[in-house]
């Protein structure tokens, strides 16, 4: 049982409380709750989705000017790569007009609701250190997860369920594996807990063949009198983490599977969803994101895999494979926003969307060769974040990049900004917002960022 939060942390200072450090946050009255992250694992491509660029048409497979290449760095791209046409077809939407792609037929009746960032920036032009920056602030491995860092400092709103909860579909887990949600050097009982949308909904949570609920519980309080024990003895936090996950495992063995249980649902809402209880995807884990934020978890995190579209196979082309991803998003995220709304829950629930980097407006010529289909490499300098919900602007733009999508040339937006801004949605100052470790405070931004004041409502 104890290894159901799992995995090997780097130990906190032996001096610090392992409890949720809710007397002095929030730091304001906050504009949400609880947040809901969807990340699209690899990548979507901004200018088959929300950053139309008429002119890129026009530019459709000229040789790409050398001045975009000098001094750019490139995951895959060498020599002179073609520049590359939107491969999906725009029109505007809503009161806002805003330009959305045909691949989300369901998303543009939602445009009114949604502020989007269209000049975001990373350093990170590979998949697991711009995974790793966007979630924990720093590329390399060791550091709190945003989702970690707000269970550490507000805790879960429900006694029985953890602060922050995982989900992943698409087939596979982010390049940047567990770390994404990892607790880093806080104690590890702050880590995320990644569940499941079919079969156990977390592994090991229920008891062994013969073990009654009744000997597990006197199992679990002799097991904590000896951790308390030794923590009295040696003063390791990481003592009194483990006591809280056994006590906390217990309490999701009755939680969890009613509450991942999506089976309970109206007709309707599954229709509205799309999803079919008992199998993996990411149609049930947006209906469970909901019922996990329903019931007081603080944030919930999905994974998608799947949005790396370098145009080496069919899956990864921009017109047949973007197309046939996004149906499996585009309804299910719909529902998601439609449903938080009808519930009374989109006032106080941040929902995020968006990958770790955006995408070239060249084609992609691996090692100086074309692919076959129609792909993009990496791109550092410019991509598309959109978030809904409490506390932003609805039908917002902010931000904008040049006529080709590269470069960001209006209201530039870094990742330390974004998380800046959604720790001051949750009422929490980022720069006051700090943990001690090895000698120094840190923080979800480090020694950066700033408020999107213009984005706020």
């Amino acid at each position: 049982m104890g290894s159901l939060l799992g995995g090997n942390q780097l130990f906190a200072q032996a001096n610090l409380d392992t409890s949720p450090q809710t007397s002095s946050l929030p730091h304001f009255t906050p504009k949400v709750k609880r947040v809901i992250y969807l990340h699209m694992t690899g990548g979507p491509s901004q200018l088959e989705l929300f950053d139309y660029k008429p002119t890129l048409q026009q530019l459709h497979n000229q040789d790409c000017p050398d001045s975009f290449l000098q001094g750019q760095r490139f995951a895959f791209i060498q020599g002179t790569p073609k520049m590359l046409g939107p491969q999906q077809s725009f029109q505007q939407y809503g009161d806002s007009g805003t330009f959305v792609s045909s691949a989300l037929p369901h998303f543009q009746k939602h445009v009114d609701e949604v502020c989007m960032l269209k000049a975001m920036y990373t350093e990170e032009f590979n998949h697991a250190p711009a995974q790793l920056f966007l979630q924990t602030g720093s590329p390399r491995v060791g550091r709190p997860s945003m989702g970690a860092w707000l269970a550490y400092g507000l805790g879960s709103e429900n006694d029985n369920l953890p602060a922050f909860m995982v989900l992943v579909s698409g087939g596979s887990d982010p390049d940047a594996g567990k770390n994404g949600w990892g607790s880093g050097f806080l104690p590890s009982q702050y880590q995320g807990v990644q569940c499941r949308s079919s079969g156990d909904p977390i592994l090991y949570v229920s008891n062994p063949y013969g073990m009654s609920r009744n000997i597990r519980q006197k199992s679990i309080d002799a097991i904590n009198e000896l951790n308390k024990a030794e923590h009295e003895m040696v003063g390791d936090p990481e003592i009194l983490s483990r006591v809280a996950q056994y006590e906390m495992a217990f309490k999701m063995q009755v939680s969890v599977p009613e509450v991942m249980d999506i089976s309970r649902e109206p007709a309707y809402i599954h229709e509205m969803y799309g999803t079919e209880p008992g199998k993996t995807s990411f149609a049930n884990n947006c209906l469970l994101a909901r019922r996990l934020v329903e019931q007081g978890v603080r944030f919930v995190q999905l994974y998608d895999w799947g949005w790396d579209m370098h145009g080496t196979q069919r899956s990864e082309d921009l017109g047949v494979g973007m197309t046939e991803k996004c149906q499996l998003i585009d309804r299910p995220i719909s529902a998601l926003l439609q449903d938080l709304e009808q519930r009374g829950l989109m006032e106080d629930t941040l929902v995020v969307w968006g990958g770790e980097f955006g995408r070239t407006p060249m084609r992609e010529n691996r090692g100086g060769v074309t692919m076959r289909y129609q792909g993009r490499d990496h791109h550092a300098q410019a991509f598309t974040i959109w978030m809904a919900g409490g506390g932003v602007k609805k039908g917002f733009s902010h931000g904008q990049t040049d006529e080709l999508g590269f470069f960001g040339v209006q209201d530039r937006t870094h990742i330390h900004d974004l998380q800046a801004t959604i720790l001051h949605l949750l009422g929490i100052n980022h720069e006051q917002f700090t943990y001690p470790f090895q000698g120094r405070d840190y923080r979800l931004t480090d020694v950066h960022g700033s408020v999107i004041k213009d984005i706020l409502a």
